[in-house]
């Protein structure tokens, strides 16, 4: 059976691993004080050109969100987010359980515009009784959408802009940034993320890394104390080391990006033979996920030899599925999945 159901089936890349093994036995600090952990987030700061950014490393994508969103807020404000946001669909409630609402937008695409951020912002404070309402101070995007679509430069410059301009805070889970940056079509970039974001994230775990998400922090309001609350979170790795030594290997040599290419090539071809089949998308994604529209008779023929996620019904006959590589997907089985697409 070849998995395509997700981007993480596989453990980590072998040279994170022959890093990992190579400092074995060496003693450091513990919790994030390391050398290596230090040496990463320099690695990180100058990737972003950013050098007075904080950056954290924490071990998933979340265990980041929850620390994150709950710094952020008071306990009257919420989360603006699309209706497809990871945090509103796929997180069990962590948001709400910290005692903050997510507040969502309807989305097509994935992807919530500055229009919209500007709609929920003066329908709160245009209404009379707001107190009584929960008061929008977040706005939450991921890069890529829970749909595999991705943030032009022009989008995330407008809704940056409206956050500013209003005092609302934007914060992007990059769980696959690297996907983003390296799509087809993609103009932008670290420094971008760095400059328009006042607080993101970039994905380890479902790019190649065993685990964990390296945390970068722009803007200074949000800086103070913010491992007291990785610690309350429950996020403060004791070995935090492994966390620094992974992230020392995906971007000191352009590792990151090189999977991230390969990954994004291999979902291209299964998007190919879609394409070559006929079949419609769910959304257009340039990026690793891949969601097209199958006959179900088609579907349950291809599960028995792949693993694919469902996504939604679209009529009574067909689905929308999600096709996802990874930095280990070898062509060779993509090239099997596109053949067994084509004969179908």
């Amino acid at each position: 059976m070849l998995r395509f159901n997700c981007d993480y089936s596989e453990g980590a890349h072998p040279r994170i691993l022959n890093k990992l093994i190579e400092t074995n036995l060496e003693q450091t600090v513990g919790y994030g004080d390391d050398d290596y952990c230090r040496q990463a987030a320099e690695l990180i700061k100058a990737r972003c050109r950013a050098p007075e950014a904080d950056v954290h490393f924490l071990v998933g994508g979340t265990q980041t969100n929850l620390a994150v969103i709950s710094a952020c807020l008071r306990p009257h404000q919420g989360a603006v987010t699309a209706d497809t946001g990871h945090i509103n669909t796929h997180e069990t409630g962590a948001i709400e359980a910290t005692g903050h609402k997510v507040l969502t937008v309807a989305s097509a695409d994935g992807k919530i515009t500055a229009a919209q951020v500007q709609e929920v912002y003066d329908a709160h404070y245009g209404d009379d009784s707001r107190e009584h309402t929960v008061q929008p101070k977040l706005v939450y995007i991921s890069n890529p959408t829970e749909v595999g679509t991705i943030y032009t430069r022009e989008e995330l410059t407008e809704l940056s802009r409206i956050c500013r301009k209003n005092g609302l805070i934007l914060y992007m889970d990059g769980a696959r940034l690297g996907y983003a940056i390296c799509a087809e079509g993609s103009d932008l970039d670290l420094p971008a993320f760095a400059e328009l974001c006042d607080v993101f994230y970039i994905g380890g775990t479902k790019t190649g890394a065993l685990f964990g998400e390296a945390l970068v922090i722009t803007d200074n309001a949000l800086k103070q104390d913010f491992r007291y609350i990785i610690k309350q979170k429950g996020g403060l790795l004791a070995k935090g080391r492994l966390l620094g030594l992974q992230f020392i290997t995906l971007f000191e040599d352009d590792l990151y990006f090189d999977i991230a290419r390969h990954t994004n090539e291999m979902a291209g071809i299964i998007k190919e033979a879609c394409i070559k089949k006929g079949y419609r998308f769910l959304t257009e994604s340039v990026t690793n996920q891949q969601f097209p529209i199958m006959p179900d008779r088609v579907l349950n023929k291809l599960k028995e030899k792949y693993e694919y996620s469902f996504w939604q019904k679209i009529g009574h006959a067909h689905s929308a599925v999600r096709f996802c590589t990874s930095w280990a997907t070898e062509q060779k089985d993509v090239e099997q999945l596109a053949e067994d697409i084509l004969n179908s």
